[in-house]
């Protein structure tokens, strides 16, 4: 069995279109040969406003391959994907976007490289010019910074779309983070792990969800579950810094001894005066992303809340 897992937000429009296109990859990719996967759909209603619960549960009135998870209010795609994940039952888990920019044709190679092996089938895009000049832009730019400091690199120009293997599943769901970034986790976790390609296709239906705001968010926090080093980097600064300012005192030392004492430069002085009170800022700032990050761990407050199930 395959659980196809769908978090949606306002996605009444997309959603029929969404199972039809599944079925008719499933029916072109295996034509029912005695190996082709059941499957259940699983979609995690992150709040909706719109009827998309209501489209959902209509749908599944006549097509028990399909479930629903409706959240309790928003707790955003991270959260959502996690709720979606823990309740899969299938040998594998896909995550899946409802748009179709995640486009079921990748399924079966997904379970071809699975079935020879991998424990994780990662869907990496190999044409992202359906995606905007800046999303393209800018996740190229957070890829890079994130492998370079990251414990472990994240694969490139790879979502979420990917499978997982029921062993993966397992691990991923111990994990009590609360600030999820997924793709993080998903790489953290190791195994063996194969790579399809893919070209992405222009989003179906609908606008995408994700503005700029909110992925600069994610990214914050992308960097932040991943690795300690921008902390560590601070002390690196404060050592170089203390190293400058005892040769710049023993150099005024030597100076005032040989010429005598200048009178002090008022612009110097407030250059210093600044440069550092910028950097106290800077490092105050990113400890506090940190501790806040550790606030909301330790609070112990469920990563969602789960208003009723259908179908699980």
């Amino acid at each position: 069995m395959l659980s196809l897992v769908v978090p949606v937000l306002n996605e009444a429009d997309a959603i029929r279109e969404f199972v039809r296109s599944v079925d008719a990859a499933i029916e072109a990719a295996w034509n029912g040969a005695s190996d082709t996967p059941d499957l259940e759909i699983i979609f995690v209603d992150d709040g909706s406003s719109d009827p998309t619960a209501t489209v959902v549960r209509a749908l599944r009135k006549n097509d028990a391959r399909i479930k629903l998870i409706s959240l309790s209010r928003n707790f955003g795609k991270e959260a959502a994907l996690s709720a979606g994940l823990h309740a899969a039952s299938g040998d594998a888990a896909i995550p899946m976007d409802v748009d179709l920019q995640d486009p079921p044709d990748m399924l079966r190679p997904m379970v071809e490289a699975w079935k020879n092996g991998a424990k994780v089938v990662n869907a990496r895009r190999a044409d992202r010019s359906a995606d905007s000049w800046f999303k393209r832009t800018s996740s190229r730019v957070f890829y890079r910074m994130m492998n370079l400091i990251s414990d472990q690199p994240i694969a490139d120009d790879v979502g979420d779309f990917r499978l997982l293997d029921r062993d993966a599943l397992e691990v991923l769901n111990d994990m009590t983070e609360h600030t999820r970034f997924n793709k993080g986790l998903f790489s953290w976790i190791g195994f063996e792990t194969a790579t399809v390609e893919y070209v992405r296709p222009d989003r179906n239906v609908g606008q995408t969800k994700w503005k700029p705001l909110k992925l600069l968010s994610l990214a914050f926090d992308g960097i932040t579950s991943s690795t300690t080093l921008p902390l560590r980097v601070w002390t690196l600064i404060g050592a170089l810094i203390a190293i400058g300012a005892i040769g710049y005192a023993g150099w005024l030392i030597f100076y005032t001894l040989v010429h005598g004492a200048d009178v002090p430069g008022y612009a110097s002085l407030m250059v210093a005066i600044l440069l550092l009170g910028g950097l106290n800022l800077i490092s105050l700032g990113l400890i506090g992303e940190y501790l806040g990050r550790v606030a909301v761990q330790v609070r112990g407050r469920p990563l969602y809340i789960i208003a009723s199930t259908e179908g699980l």
